[in-house]
């Protein structure tokens, strides 16, 4: 009998690298890079530059404080508004009540639209059922459906949890569908030559599989959810950032609407950031490794 060597007999599952050779190469030429070239770097440059701009042309009044507060303006008023609250709430309070709706919105979401996901993915004849009714709802804007929405069921927090919804909807089925139609056929075979029902081989391949898609789903859905509450809560809202915003354009209250803006977008990024991180938690090997 002849010798074998040990490195043949190994699977080849058992000697892929760490990184694939694009990450390496990647990292290898970021690393080759200067300091002030990297992209964290330029990133925080832009954004210094970006504020230092900003607050020249406040100085030095080429626009009019009604239109350009002073950056130091609408850091006082964020001071003021966080202590003492405006239109009878405080920052806390707007900030909490936007961010409720938002995760309300997204589990209902998610639980609608992962089975969709799943359904389109497994199945040819629910796919052809459910396809074009996403493609019916995901071109249109969610603020489209909110008259409608709110002949329906009213202008209490019903219609906002539905709008905003309405659009985490369709990337979260989306994603899902498209992460169920990239697991490996091999996987889902091994699993049923070893005995594994339909409901075992959905549980234990086919939704770990599948799971970066539903990651980056709920990632995208809350982007589009977080950019619709806003509006949504122009209609009977009592507290929000939307409505502390729309508020304050009545009476011109322009540093408030800035302010208000800001915390929008910082809200928006920290989000991100959480589910970036979350993805590189729950699903390290997502990109890295095929099939």
């Amino acid at each position: 009998m002849s010798a074998v060597d040990p490195s043949e007999a190994l699977p080849d599952v058992l000697t892929v690298p760490d990184l694939p050779a694009t990450d390496r190469g990647e990292g290898a030429r970021a690393a080759r890079l200067p300091f002030a070239l990297r992209g964290g770097f330029v990133s925080l440059a832009t954004i210094l530059l970006v504020l230092l701009a900003w607050w020249l042309a406040a100085s030095l009044r080429l626009v009019p404080p009604l239109f350009l507060p002073s950056p130091e303006a609408v850091l006082a008023k964020l001071v003021v508004v966080w202590r003492e609250g405006y239109v009878d709430a405080t920052l806390p309070s707007h900030l909490l009540a936007s961010v409720g709706r938002v995760f309300g919105a997204l589990a209902g979401a998610a639980a609608i639209g992962v089975p969709m996901g799943l359904a389109i993915g497994l199945s040819p004849f629910a796919r052809g059922v459910i396809d074009p009714l996403l493609e019916f709802v995901r071109p249109i804007p969610p603020l489209a459906y909110l008259p409608l929405v709110v002949i329906w069921v009213g202008i209490g927090e019903a219609s906002k949890l539905l709008v905003i919804g309405l659009a985490m909807l369709a990337p979260i089925a989306i994603s899902t569908a498209t992460g169920v139609r990239a697991v490996s056929r091999e996987r889902v075979n091994a699993a049923r030559a070893l005995g594994a029902s339909g409901g075992q081989v959905i549980r234990h391949v086919v939704l770990p599989s599948a799971l970066p898609g539903i990651l980056t789903g709920l990632r995208i859905a809350l982007g589009a959810g977080w950019s619709t509450v806003v509006a949504a809560e122009l209609i009977g809202a009592r507290a929000g950032l939307g409505f502390m915003i729309q508020s304050a354009s009545q009476y011109l209250a322009t540093d408030i609407v800035v302010m208000g803006i800001l915390v929008i977008a910082a809200v928006a990024f920290a989000l991100e950031a959480t589910l970036r991180w979350l993805e590189r938690r729950f699903v390290p090997w997502a990109g890295r490794v095929g099939g």
